[in-house]
């Protein structure tokens, strides 16, 4: 028997905190964990789970991604920035205005990577994951995983250097 409670306590903050790192939306991110819970659930009826941090984890960034590119398809690149974002901290509201038009640009070009880059992308930035973590949880090498988020920095380094040319073309 899953002993759950105790997957969801020791693993599940940390499975959250993916999903809204990637998303910036706290009920976006409540869906997606809830969705890659019951995902896993179904998961474990077909296979042994060999690692359930591992599972979690690559669930939640799948979804969380996935629902970035359904935001774009649906409202536009636009309206990726959402009220979480804003948190209340030390930052000057010029800052919270650049960190929060930053993370939408990078919400949104994060859905023009392949599925695998962006897993690894978000798994290595965002979750904290080392290279032979990510390879171990997507069945390649540590050496694919660095081809990998080399190009899918390559690729964000382009649609986000594109991003800031049409901002720049807009205020002039």
């Amino acid at each position: 028997m899953i002993d759950w409670e105790r997957i969801l306590r020791e693993v599940g903050p940390a499975v959250w905190k993916t999903a809204w790192k990637v998303l910036g939306n706290r009920a976006d991110a409540d869906e997606c964990f809830q969705e890659a819970c019951m995902a896993a659930v179904e998961f474990s009826r077909k296979n042994t789970v060999q690692h359930w941090p591992s599972l979690l984890h690559r669930l939640a960034a799948n979804r969380a991604i996935d629902r970035l590119r359904q935001r774009v398809r649906r409202r536009g690149r636009e309206s990726l920035i959402d009220q979480d974002q804003l948190a209340a901290g030390d930052a000057t509201p010029v800052q919270l205005a650049q960190d929060s038009e930053f993370a939408a640009r990078l919400r949104s070009a994060l859905t023009e990577l392949p599925p695998k880059h962006a897993e690894a992308f978000c798994l290595f930035h965002m979750s904290g994951w080392t290279y032979v973590q990510i390879a171990e949880s997507l069945s390649i090498t540590p050496d694919l995983v660095g081809v990998w988020l080399q190009r899918a920095r390559e690729r964000l380094r382009i649609v986000l250097a594109g991003a800031k040319e049409a901002v720049s073309e807009v205020k002039s």
